[in-house]
């Protein structure tokens, strides 16, 4: 596997961990349906969280969050309906960002739990 699908898992599993600590209740890891994937899909309270993860070594080219385009969050806006509608959800819907950045051995941690809107993902104001 190349180093930078290594970082990827591992920063997905530590986002698990961490949303498991803060009371989210994982519903799904990497689910796919045709062209869309989502990172992890959880449920805290009456909401249905939808999170994209995003790791790096660095901030050289940007902040990890930065990497969530315009084209990834339609993408996301979609692959929730899709979600959705497979298991007939009647959920409040959150999209949300784990952004992680690997200093040595350890990895910093920056929760975005209101990330976008899904209007945003349609030509509507950038994130954050």
């Amino acid at each position: 596997m190349a180093s930078h699908n290594q970082l990827g898992k591992q920063g997905e599993e530590i986002a698990k961990q961490y949303l498991i600590d803060n009371g989210y209740k994982i519903l799904e890891t990497n689910w796919k349906s045709g062209k869309y994937e989502i990172d992890i899909i959880a449920q805290k309270y009456d909401f249905l969280s939808i999170i994209e993860v995003k790791t790096r070594t660095n901030i050289e080219y940007g902040f990890p969050e930065s990497f969530v385009t315009e084209k990834k969050m339609r993408n996301l806006v979609l692959a929730a309906n899709k979600y959705l509608e497979q298991k007939k959800l009647d959920l409040g819907l959150r999209f949300e960002v784990i952004a992680l950045i690997k200093i040595a051995n350890q990895f910093q941690i920056e929760h975005f739990d209101e990330a976008f809107r899904p209007d945003m993902a349609f030509g509507g104001v950038g994130v954050w």
